[in-house]
């Protein structure tokens, strides 16, 4: 099937199988391997892209259900001034540990930080519910958060 999208920006034409995954196109296909394929039953986070400026699991989401629609990988958000603000925030405050949550989280907190969604320290945790940090680094994840929506550091 032909699905016609806009992928980091630029207008994409793909060939794709009607069952074909979103993280499977990107990561196989199109070699974009930043969404990370972990639990493949939308609870990690790890594959997390945007899709219209929403966060979505890629790992369950059909490729041919972009079409028409606006793909946004960690890839196309690194050349975004918005990127460096949220990687600054992380190395601020060492919210990075293997990297592996890393991506799908940077994505998740960008399209949350656009929406207002962080308000204070219970809403970070609550919005970020959908993303697991397997090395433990939730203070600091949460410290970063709390910078970039100007709420202050968690207690």
């Amino acid at each position: 099937m032909r699905v016609d999208l806009t992928l980091n920006g630029t207008p994409t034409a793909l060939d794709v199988e009607p069952r074909e995954l979103l993280l499977d196109v990107l990561r196989d296909t199109l070699g974009l391997t930043g969404a990370k394929r972990s639990c493949d039953v939308q609870v990690c986070g790890a594959c997390t892209v945007l899709v219209d400026g929403s966060p979505v699991s890629s790992c369950t989401l059909l490729a041919v259900e972009t079409d028409g629609h606006d793909v946004l990988t960690v890839e196309g958000f690194r050349e975004q001034p918005a990127f460096t603000r949220i990687a600054d925030a992380f190395e601020r405050h060492a919210a990075v540990q293997c990297g592996f949550c890393t991506t799908g989280m940077v994505l998740t907190i960008h399209a949350l930080l656009e929406d207002g969604a962080f308000t204070d320290e219970a809403s970070i945790r609550e919005e970020l519910s959908g993303n697991l940090c397997r090395c433990t680094g939730y203070r600091a994840i949460l410290a970063a958060v709390g910078d970039l929506a100007g709420i202050g550091e968690p207690a």
